[in-house]
């Protein structure tokens, strides 16, 4: 299950990808199947590194990646990567964790290329202001949720920083009711409504029909539980405060500002 839409990263054969605070490798690991880049995949978590590692071996075994990917323990303040290093940067679920937001931000666009393109999720305001009013250790758990962004606070914090927003969706509507749920009842995780949800969500995720494929789909603008913005790089420092709708087309392939299906 992954929140990013691949498209919108407009990846050419040999480019490097950065997946920021990757966790369990969703992201990386569905990249390395589909595209011939060069992920780099990276985590403060040495559990979370692990479990990606033994997750993508036994595709890497099986001769079934498009590309090659790294996973490392790396500190998201603190990346050893070179200026310009990557052409793209996913940056899911990571930012409603971490308090020093903006420095984060600081380094992505360090690593990031001129032209190069930045993809941002979070929880989405709404789904994720229900989980907090239902329950407070939802959020007071040791590495959870510090804060809740708003759309347009996320966007204007990455813009500070010069990108060009470029598009927008929501994702994972049939995720938030599951949550609210496991909020109400937090700690009791045999409980009959959420164990029932959580299977209905696996099935989902395994099978794929298309009724529930569409009913998210018509759900995600409202119910989404995860926002995901995307930026492109100014390719000089004279694009960096000025809006380039003709850098946007040449970056993305897309008109600005759209609204694209998750």
């Amino acid at each position: 299950m992954i929140t990013v839409n691949p498209d919108l990263l407009s990846l050419r054969p040999g480019q490097r990808v950065l997946d920021l605070g990757c966790g369990e490798g969703r992201h990386a690991i569905h990249l390395m199947l589909t595209d011939a880049v060069d992920i780099f995949a990276v985590d403060l978590s040495q559990r979370d590194i692990a479990t990606a590692c033994a997750r993508a071996e036994p595709f890497i075994a099986g001769n079934q990646s498009s590309g090659r990917l790294l996973f490392s323990v790396s500190d998201a303040l603190q990346l050893p990567f070179a200026d310009n290093f990557f052409d793209a940067v996913i940056c899911s679920e990571v930012l409603e964790h971490i308090e020093d937001y903006e420095g984060v931000l600081a380094e992505i666009t360090r690593v990031l290329k001129p032209a190069g393109i930045f993809a941002a999720t979070v929880p989405a305001y709404f789904p994720e202001w229900v989980c907090w009013k239902l329950s407070d250790a939802y959020h007071q758990v040791e590495g959870g949720h510090i804060r809740i962004f708003r759309e347009k606070q996320l966007r204007h914090s990455v813009e500070r920083y010069g990108h060009q927003y470029f598009a927008r969706h929501k994702a994972h509507a049939l995720h938030a009711p599951y949550w609210w749920l496991k909020c109400l009842f937090w700690g009791r995780e045999d409980q009959p409504l959420v164990s029932a949800y959580h299977r209905l969500l696996v099935w989902d995720l395994m099978q794929k029909p298309r009724l529930t494929r569409w009913l998210e789909k018509f759900l995600n603008p409202v119910l989404g539980k995860s926002i995901a913005l995307y930026f492109v790089k100014p390719a000089s420092r004279d694009q960096v405060h000025e809006s380039s709708p003709e850098m946007l087309r040449h970056a993305t392939g897309r008109e600005p500002h759209s609204e694209v299906a998750a």
